[in-house]
């Protein structure tokens, strides 16, 4: 795609695009926002309305096909992201599929070949690999800053929300959309990062549970992993836990490494010679940096950090700890 105006379409106009998402894609220069779709048109038409976008939809075949709009945004649950995936590669439109690329590894093989073999750019939203923070840390660890890398730590949990404990109906919970419940949502962020920090995956496995009985879908995983270049890790993600923590640290041969993959929090890098707090903020579209590196992708050929390549092994990993590969 040479450098021109790339018009966009979202199919599934819900809260991430709000803040986090939809309004990088007015923001980006070579980038504008041409329509939404939302099976409720009432809330199709009030979010163009919202947001300054000229048309609407409630058919996403019909965004889909609609020759005003070059590329599309895939924001809805993950269960319907094959079906959509599938359709856009079919048009012969580029695609950003929001996280996880699917809820498992053989959908998002399928959604991934359809892409690779049209010859079509895949996107897949786990910005993190484009962030300052996150690329500050890779920084310090390519340039040794503890030395060489030998083992990540990530413990993540929080208590049950008034949702989990209402029963209220959330897809988040649900094992027929996300079998690992919030570790499908949340813990995928985190593997992929650690896979762009550290290098791919070579073994991961895990054992997942359901402790209070609240959903259908697990809500305690432990995990353990390897990656390529020899780095062990090793994970736990409890939903069920009286307190709220975020903690990764990185151990290496002359230091360790500190920070959050949520929370904004600085990097503590610590060695016997010296203690270092970095602080590099968000931007308020949190997804604006992502966005950008995807203009570029398109209208430069430069190469973008997170595609369908790299989110098909997130896939992978995450099947492999659920036990499912």
């Amino acid at each position: 795609m040479n450098n021109h105006l790339t018009r966009w379409g979202i199919i599934g106009c819900g809260a991430v695009t709000e803040v986090k998402s939809g309004p990088a894609y007015q923001q980006v220069p070579g980038f504008s926002l041409q329509g939404v779709m939302r099976r409720n048109v009432r809330q199709a038409e009030d979010y163009a309305s919202r947001h300054g976008v000229e048309r609407f939809f409630d058919d996403a075949d019909a965004l889909i096909a609609d020759p005003s709009i070059d590329a599309v945004y895939i924001a809805t649950p993950p269960d319907s992201h094959k079906e959509y995936g599938l359709k856009v590669a079919a048009a012969g439109k580029p695609c950003c599929i929001e996280k996880p690329l699917s809820p498992g590894y053989s959908d998002s093989l399928e959604i991934f070949q359809a892409f690779s073999e049209a010859n079509i750019p895949l996107f897949v939203a786990y910005y993190r690999r484009s962030l300052p923070r996150f690329l500050k840390i890779k920084e310090l660890l390519d340039t040794g800053a503890i030395g060489a890398a030998r083992h990540i730590s990530w413990h993540l949990c929080k208590a049950p929300s008034d949702w989990d404990l209402r029963g209220v109906e959330n897809w988040r919970t649900d094992s027929k959309v996300a079998p690992g419940g919030y570790f499908d949502d949340l813990a995928s962020h985190g593997l992929d990062l650690f896979a762009f920090l550290l290098g791919e995956f070579a073994e991961a496995c895990g054992v997942g549970v359901n402790q209070q009985g609240l959903y259908t879908s697990l809500d305690a995983i432990s995990a353990c992993w390897q990656h390529r270049s020899g780095v062990t890790g090793s994970g736990c993600w409890n939903f069920g836990s009286r307190h709220k923590e975020d903690k990764v640290v990185i151990y290496g041969s002359r230091g360790e490494l500190a920070f959050s993959v949520f929370e904004e929090q600085p990097i503590v890098v610590h060695t016997p010679q010296h203690q270092q707090e970095i602080w590099l903020e968000n931007p308020k579209h949190v997804q604006f940096y992502h966005v950008q590196n995807m203009r570029d992708a398109l209208h430069q050929g430069v190469s973008h950090p997170s595609c369908g390549r790299s989110a098909l092994h997130t896939s992978w990993v995450m099947d492999k700890i659920l036990g499912k590969i």
